[in-house]
């Protein structure tokens, strides 16, 4: 129900403020642009995703769309590579584990590691708008724990957002992870505000939550 209800809220939200084209960060398989593509949503999806197997299902999947292109790299806030943690499923992070994100996901316990390029997204954005008219471009960020990174890599491009949203922690699975209390004001400082929060995992003996989707709008931009 939680998931269904964030996806009519960000179909929503796409539709208000007329996003005609979703930068995809931490694509995984494609399970976030398949599903704007099932909410309605028609305009451009661009991806990102720097796992090689993952890529590869990614890149499967959008292959038959024409307006959905697929990237192979990470998103920072420094050109260069780094080693990302490799483990089934949708937790690969550049990031080490807690011991609670260890005790609670077993596969983090034991991953691979591969060598990704790392891109900063203000420089990749003129060849990416390209050929999108007037664009209107909304930021979702899922990278396991690196997600201000990524934000950071926009600079000042930030401002041509309309909305964005991000993984944001209660509980840190991974060392270095920022908090909400840590991420939102950044958030905030850069002119979003917040439309919606939605528990993406909950802990069953507690009912505490681990994490929410928070997704935020740029008023100014209706």
């Amino acid at each position: 129900m939680t998931t269904y209800l964030a996806e009519q809220h960000v179909a929503g939200v796409l539709r208000m403020y007329r996003v005609n084209v979703v930068l995809d960060v931490g694509a995984n398989r494609g399970q976030f642009g398949s599903r704007l593509r099932r909410a309605g949503y028609r305009g451009q999806i661009i991806s990102f995703e720097p796992v090689a197997g993952l890529f590869a299902q990614l890149e499967e999947r959008a292959a038959s769309d024409p307006k959905w292109s697929v990237h192979r790299c990470a998103l920072g806030r420094e050109d260069g590579t780094i080693a990302i943690n490799v483990v089934p499923g949708t937790l690969s992070s550049v990031l080490a584990p807690t011991g609670f994100g260890a005790n609670r996901y077993a596969q983090l316990r034991a991953p691979t590691t591969e060598e990704v390029p790392v891109r900063r997204l203000d420089g990749m954005l003129d060849e990416l708008l390209a050929d999108v008219p007037d664009p209107r471009p909304y930021l979702k960020l899922d990278t396991q724990g690196f997600d201000l990174e990524a934000f950071a890599g926009l600079g000042q491009r930030v401002n041509q957002l309309v909305g964005m949203q991000s993984e944001v922690a209660i509980q840190v699975i991974y060392e270095g992870m920022p908090r909400i209390t840590d991420s939102l004001p950044v958030y905030e400082a850069a002119g979003f505000e917040v439309s919606g929060l939605f528990a993406v995992s909950r802990e069953t003996r507690t009912a505490r939550v681990v994490e929410y989707d928070c997704v935020m709008v740029r008023t100014d931009a209706l």
